[in-house]
């Protein structure tokens, strides 16, 4: 056993960028509108779903953002110049809409605060409005927009990836730190129910990394319930097989982040310490560059529409290997993002359109409940030219009582590969279902026009023996499987 899966791992992301919440998530003039202005399409194609935790406002969004431009009489919320994304933002959509699209879809909230532009004393606020009971200032003001009950928002972010060039109000991490340090003694002093996550280190790539890790966890102390970090792939290269060992760097990535957390307890000599929360990752690199965002009076602005193949979809279902492998310590992790904007739902007008990311995330999320077992792989390996020596299968397990959820991805591009399972101190006696995602060929993706070329199916072609499962794997195929153990 490696520990209890958290069912946080299987979160969203929703952020004001692009066509992701106008368009996407609200769109009071679609077809597909209900009375509220959210898509019911979109919304009945996220339920399979099953999100989680649902991150909002941003991203690189919420550090020029001010909370109380988005709440209040719609008619009355300022339309803004918004420099994350270089674009205009209408603020017809914020906190009290996303609160309530949240009860709507289940989701538990996740509200990032302005630690760029914005203050401690602002966020503070932005607790009371979500959490005070009213007879305070911002709880009533809260109450006069239509909630007299708590929002009850219990995990914040503190601010947002504050040690990247790009970021508004990027600084040094002593001094993220004492802002991260007074924002969330005033939001945990005004509500000390509330979980932080504090900002690590947004990118293995820059200077700052592991350092400002260090120093902001040092500073913080026992503040700080969690720590960021975040990670986008590609292949630029267009070498599938590297590509796909990925899987090696986003381990590691996490193992050294919770060497610092594990470091700073014992330098500390604290019993506490802090969790990981993985609150963006996502393939990412054909729609990267920046060229185009200027401000063009369009809104909503058609950036970063991410088109995903099959390929894509074996290193999603490497990222949530891996979270399920590190179930000691990666307690929250968030698909970036959740419709258009880098997103397993693109829509188009009134069409929708199921990517291959979508898939995979469908046929884990439904079977996470239980412990994670440490898997002990015995097969092929190959090299990777940059990311190094992998196995051609990448799995993880969860054990549910007398059900055992099995992934496994076949990383091989053209040759089948022969899975046995055996549970070591268990028999299996019988597969109860199975999906199986595969495609073409790598580069395989779904389009409007024909949008079930990679999808999930039903997998029969189990067979079961002295106590074990026995299958083959099509080439560049991931599985999901529920088992049922012997009592």
């Amino acid at each position: 056993p490696i520990g209890q899966v958290d069912p946080r791992i299987f979160g969203g992301f929703l952020e004001h960028m692009g066509r992701a919440v106008y368009e996407g998530v609200y769109d009071p003039k679609s077809a597909h509108a209900d009375a509220e202005g959210f898509r019911k399409d979109v919304l009945a194609a996220l339920e399979p779903l099953s999100m989680t935790v649902m991150r909002y406002p941003g991203g690189n969004f919420v550090s020029g953002y001010h909370w109380e431009d988005g709440v209040g009489p719609r008619e009355s919320r300022p339309t803004v110049r918004e420099l994350a994304w270089q674009t205009i933002e209408p603020n017809q959509f914020g906190t009290d809409e996303f609160i309530s699209l949240s009860r709507k879809m289940g989701w538990t909230p996740m509200l990032a605060v302005n630690l760029g532009t914005g203050s401690p004393e602002e966020a503070q606020n932005w607790v009371e409005y979500c959490n005070g009971e009213v007879g305070t200032r911002y709880a009533d003001r809260r109450a006069a927009n239509g909630s007299p009950e708590p929002h009850g928002v219990k995990l914040w972010c503190l601010g947002n990836e504050m040690d990247g060039p790009w970021q508004l109000g990027q600084v040094p991490a002593e001094q993220y730190a004492l802002r991260a340090e007074q924002a969330g003694k005033l939001m945990k002093g005004l509500d000390p129910s509330i979980e932080l996550v504090a900002c690590g280190s947004c990118g293995v790539y820059l200077p700052t990394y592991m350092e400002w890790d260090r120093v902001v966890l040092e500073y913080l102390g026992d503040l700080a319930d969690y720590v960021s970090l975040h990670r986008y792939v590609d292949n630029r290269a267009d070498d599938t097989a590297d590509f796909l060992a990925v899987t090696n760097a986003i381990d590691r990535q996490i193992e050294q982040m919770d060497a610092a957390c594990r470091f700073v307890q014992a330098k500390r000599r604290s019993y506490k310490r802090p969790y990981l929360c993985f609150d963006e990752w996502n393939v990412w690199y054909r729609t990267f560059s920046r060229e185009g965002m200027d401000v063009d009076g369009e809104f909503p602005r058609h950036v970063i529409e991410e088109v995903y193949n099959l390929e894509d979809a074996l290193v999603a279902a490497g990222f949530l290997n891996s979270f399920i492998r590190h179930a000691d310590c990666v307690k929250i992790a968030n698909i970036a993002q959740l419709v258009n904007v880098i997103a397993p739902i693109l829509t188009r007008g009134d069409e929708l359109l199921i990517q291959s990311i979508y898939h995979v995330f469908e046929m884990f999320s439904k079977r996470r409940e239980g412990v994670a077992l440490r898997p002990a792989v015995q097969g092929p390996v190959y090299q990777g030219s940059l990311n190094g020596e992998v196995h051609y299968l990448d799995c993880s397990a969860i054990l549910d009582g007398n059900r055992l959820q099995v992934f496994a991805s076949n990383r091989s591009q053209d040759e089948e590969m022969d899975l046995s399972i055996e549970v070591a101190d268990r028999s299996i006696a019988s597969p109860q279902s199975a999906e199986l995602l595969t495609g073409p060929d790598a580069k395989a993706a779904n389009s409007f026009e024909a949008p079930d070329v990679v999808r999930s199916e039903r997998f029969e072609g189990f067979e079961v023996r002295g106590g074990k499962a026995r299958l083959s794997l099509p080439p560049l195929s991931v599985l999901a499987a529920t088992l049922e153990l012997e009592s």
